[in-house]
């Protein structure tokens, strides 16, 4: 009958299959596979010191928390938890465990500022200045019914531009993460953080298991990628975007949405019925350009954040 919270066990199938569960009940507009929880585990930066709990009860997992540190930031001393609770499970204890557990191990690394996502509704937000936490910028998840929606066309393909897959850079997949990078550090962020690492890159975008490369699409200019469109999918139907960017040198050329228009396109022909995607609720353009293709706001999230003593 009593909560208790512990680390997911790595090579624990029951366990990566608990947390998937409980992640898919809490927070649908996220792909999450016992495949992909165990990969997190075992292949994240050592630096991150990350550290996925599970909550339970009578054996039952109810709740879970992914916890690490910002190892690549330049500003020592941060820390993330983002703590959720299975619907039906809620008020009987575990989200308080969990938020526990958390800071305390994100303390005993010497972590002093924490941030967390928290859904917005009145219980969540009660329950995170219950804790310490403060509210701060937002974003949103949007969901596409590809089964019934009616896609715009591909828009023209300027004459100087062709559209690649992520396949087509399995050999040497560093232009992509060098687009990343470049994108990542315009994207709005509460930590300032320095994508130099390829060989992280790798580990945790480009060999994840829920990565598509085949439904990435890259919009190419002079041989170079100038903008693409990266896709996870969870193996069944259900497709995410994890990342829409364009260099810096190419912007206003609507390079990104094409290669969206393209990735989903391609995607309703493989036969996935779902798609999601997430904006920092300032991002007005990305924004348009999601609800342009038929994205509707699904939820919201708002970012949290408590200094420690």
């Amino acid at each position: 009958m009593t909560v208790i919270v512990r680390a997911v066990r790595p090579d624990d199938r029951r366990d990566a299959e608990g947390f998937a569960r409980v992640r898919a009940l809490a927070l649908p507009f996220m792909l999450h596979t016992p495949e992909s929880v165990g990969y997190d585990v075992t292949h994240a930066h050592p630096g991150a010191h990350y550290r996925p709990l599970l909550a339970e009860r009578d054996g039952e997992p109810i709740g879970t928390a992914q916890v690490g540190i910002v190892h690549d930031s330049p500003d020592p001393g941060q820390g993330y938890l983002n703590v959720y609770v299975a619907p039906n499970r809620l008020r009987e204890g575990a989200g308080s465990l969990l938020v526990r557990a958390a800071e305390e191990h994100l303390a005993a690394l010497g972590a002093r500022k924490l941030f967390a996502w928290v859904l917005d509704s009145p219980g969540n937000r009660a329950f995170a200045e219950k804790h310490g936490y403060h509210a701060g910028r937002s974003a949103h998840f949007l969901r596409l019914d590809l089964a019934t929606a009616t896609l715009p066309p591909r828009p023209p393909l300027p004459s100087d531009v062709e559209l690649r897959t992520g396949s087509d850079y399995a050999t040497d997949p560093r232009p992509l993460f060098e687009l990343d990078a470049e994108t990542m550090a315009d994207e709005p962020s509460d930590v300032a953080q320095e994508f130099t690492d390829y060989g992280a890159w790798l580990q945790e975008t480009w060999n994840h298991p829920l990565f598509s490369p085949e439904l990435t699409s890259v919009a190419v200019v002079d041989g170079r990628p100038a903008a693409f469109s990266a896709v996870r999918t969870d193996g069944g139907t259900r497709y995410g975007t994890v990342m829409t960017g364009t260099a810096r040198a190419h912007r206003g050329r609507g390079l990104a949405k094409l290669a969206k228009t393209d990735s989903l396109h391609r995607a309703r022909a493989a036969g996935l019925t779902e798609a999601f995607t997430g904006n920092d609720s300032g991002n007005g353009p990305m924004i348009a350009i999601n609800k342009w293709l038929g994205y509707e706001i699904c939820a919201t999230e708002v970012r949290h954040v408590r200094e420690l003593p």
